[in-house]
């Protein structure tokens, strides 16, 4: 018999779920050390952010048996990350995040491989993306959400039928957090709603009217703003700026410490003036650990059907002792992103500047997206 006890304490953890039956597994479950090793060897995942959240997520998909990971990020660490991002240090201050969190999990955990990618999302190709068996989001951008979620759903096809075919699926986990609050979600798409079925949960961005900007500023954010929209055209006419751009972010801080001290108004600091002008949602150490055991979690049952997944939408909120609850979600049959869109027959001599014109005037659409796909 093996000697049970010189074998790691997560490993062991991990076999009591993936080496015995149970009543709550999924409908593909089969129970054995060979889903044990291919979840360590065929088993590729995608982190995608690698703040907070990712850093979060990159030690929990180590730790559960995930030997196959990769993590893209463009950004670079600094002082202000030190507090919750737990991965990095002083001394990695101006490295890239993605770099720096794959080294440092690879040197605690052994037998992990972690390729990092500082990059920015849009640079990579579409079949990087379908290289991966699942993508994990530890973002805060709605923007940057959305285009993973399109890129996932590109991948999806669908039979005569309208039913998605299983082998096209790119199955997604989602974790936000925001201070206290935070959710986890999956999204398989043809199956779950996509994100842009339920774009409605997230409240529309704070906008401020420029003449406020412009003559009676009120707050801090309304001195940086005015900094970051007026008087950055107005000293640098015809170029654009840049929120990754540190020099870019210290001249508008500058300012907009000028703009407050004009009108006696308080609070501008550099942190403050990142999160306005980059949209920066405020998060906490604790939320963000909760938030990523929830996606592992999610992740480990969708590769290994060890347990049935959420269905398919938790929400935390530990603003006030706990809460937790999980809403399923319909998915929206009418949805651009992950439904089995309009076919439309054409003849194969018809030019693309006329298939444009036919979507102008039949879908009154102006700025359509072009791709190619291949027949089955």
């Amino acid at each position: 018999m093996a000697d049970t006890t010189a074998q790691p304490s997560r490993s062991r953890d991990l076999d009591k779920l993936l080496l015995r039956p149970g009543h709550l597994v999924g409908p593909n479950f089969e129970p054995g050390p060979e889903l044990r090793d291919d979840l360590k060897e065929y088993a590729k995942v995608l982190v995608v952010g690698a703040g907070g959240l990712g850093c979060e997520l990159l030690k929990d998909l180590a730790l559960s048996g995930f030997r196959n990971l990769e993590v893209i990020d463009m950004d670079r660490i600094e002082v202000s990350n030190l507090n919750r991002q737990f991965l990095f240090r002083f001394e990695d201050v101006g490295k890239p995040k993605a770099e720096v969190a794959a080294k440092r999990v690879m040197d605690r955990i052994s037998g992990v491989n972690i390729v990092p990618h500082f990059c920015r999302i849009e640079d990579k190709e579409l079949e990087f993306y379908n290289d991966f068996s699942i993508i994990v989001l530890g973002l805060d951008s709605i923007e940057a959400r959305s285009y993973i979620n399109a890129v996932a759903c590109s991948f999806l096809e669908y039979d005569s039928d309208d039913n998605p075919r299983e082998e096209t699926i790119k199955p997604m986990v989602d974790g936000g957090t925001e201070g206290f609050k935070g959710h986890a979600r999956i999204i398989m798409p043809g199956v779950t709603p996509c994100f842009e079925c339920t774009i409605w949960l997230f409240p529309p961005q704070v906008k401020f009217p420029l003449c406020t900007l412009a003559e009676t500023p009120r707050t801090a954010a309304h001195c940086i703003e005015y900094a970051h929209l007026i008087k950055w055209d107005e000293a640098h006419s015809g170029k654009s700026f840049d929120p990754d751009n540190p020099e870019h972010m210290q001249w508008v801080y500058s300012e907009a410490v000028k703009r407050a001290e004009l009108f006696g108004i308080l609070g501008v600091t550099y942190s403050l003036t990142q999160g306005v002008v980059k949209n920066i949602i405020p998060a906490i150490a604790s939320t963000n650990a909760i938030i990523s055991a929830a996606c592992a979690l999610e992740t480990l049952k969708i590769v290994s059907a060890c347990s049935k997944t959420l269905s398919n939408y938790l929400t935390y909120n530990g603003v006030e002792g706990l809460h937790t609850k999980v809403t399923e979600f319909v998915k929206d049959k009418d949805c651009l992103v992950c439904g089995p869109g309009i076919l439309i027959e054409l003849d194969t001599s018809v030019t693309l500047k006329k298939v444009f014109s036919f979507i102008f005037i039949f879908f009154f659409s102006k700025l359509p997206c072009v791709s190619s796909c291949t027949l089955h």
